[in-house]
């Protein structure tokens, strides 16, 4: 049933940004960010199908993704591309909206709330987000100010290629837009601490292991009950929390789970330690 819920969720996330890509940016000629923008860009120069460049494009991310990420991750992420390259085919480029403007704004907003919906779910929809949270977890960086500086470079790419700013500043406000109703769906790198009260420690310090974020194990003791359990805690982000919270499930139903927000931390936040 879960899996149910979340490949509904993949698929009307993948239908909004394909709506969006189909009939409010691409017939005005603007972009989108991430990579969605850089085969946008090939395709205006070139004529070739925007669907299958999407596609092409994000297949060796994706292979990079699955290997230093993992399949529970990028699983997902390759359903949403698969079904957004279809969607693509089948929603017609037309303009909805005949104003470059309200296209813009709408565009960010409809393309912004599909992909927030796929963080939301614990997935992506491939390309600069994934890019970006492998980046993450060798740096200590914003996965938000990386995706905005690459964003920046191809809106930069595309002025320079059409000499037209006008078109590059209003796919500005797109990728904008976008971003802002990403932010209010999901907050992508807010850090967050999380307290695991477990029967089952080791069990699930090792299902843990994999997101390559630092487990300590606390002893603890109840003040009613009196019995002693053990504590992992584990500082992650808001980013990767979706993905946490499916691990404890799967590993202990019944463990006691108290997820903080983190104000600041000192200290390797990258490296794993056990």
């Amino acid at each position: 049933m879960k899996t149910t819920r979340i490949a509904a969720a993949m698929l009307l996330s993948s239908l909004l940004i394909s709506f969006g890509f189909n009939q409010l940016l691409i017939p005005h000629r603007m972009i989108s960010g991430g990579v969605s923008g850089i085969t946008m860009i090939i395709g205006y120069a070139t004529g070739l199908n925007i669907g299958w460049l999407y596609l092409v494009l994000n297949l060796p991310i994706l292979m990079w993704g699955w290997r230093v990420l993992g399949v529970r991750f990028v699983g997902w992420s390759v359903f949403a591309v698969l079904t957004t390259t279809a969607a693509m085919q089948l929603i017609p480029v037309r303009p909805a909206v005949n104003d470059m403007t309200i296209a813009a704004v709408f565009g960010g907003v409809v393309i912004g709330f599909g992909s927030g919906l796929s963080l939301r779910v614990g997935a992506s929809t491939g390309g600069f987000d994934i890019i970006a949270s492998i980046v993450s977890r060798k740096r200590d960086l914003s996965v938000g100010m990386l995706i905005f500086a690459l964003n920046g470079s191809i809106i930069a790419l595309l002025g320079l290629q059409t000499g037209d700013w006008d078109i590059a500043l209003y796919s500005l406000v797109s990728i904008y837009t976008a971003g802002k109703m990403i932010d209010l769906i999901h907050i992508r790198q807010v850090k967050v601490t999380a307290f695991i009260i477990t029967n089952r420690t080791e069990e699930l310090r090792c299902a843990l292991l994999p997101l390559q974020r630092g487990i300590t194990v606390i002893r603890t003791r109840g003040a009613y009950t009196d019995t002693e359990r053990d504590m992992l805690m584990t500082v992650t982000t808001r980013y990767e929390l979706a993905e946490l919270r499916k691990i404890i499930v799967a590993t202990d139903k019944t463990a006691f789970v108290n997820i903080v927000e983190t104000v600041g931390i000192m200290g390797d936040f990258r490296r794993p330690s056990v």
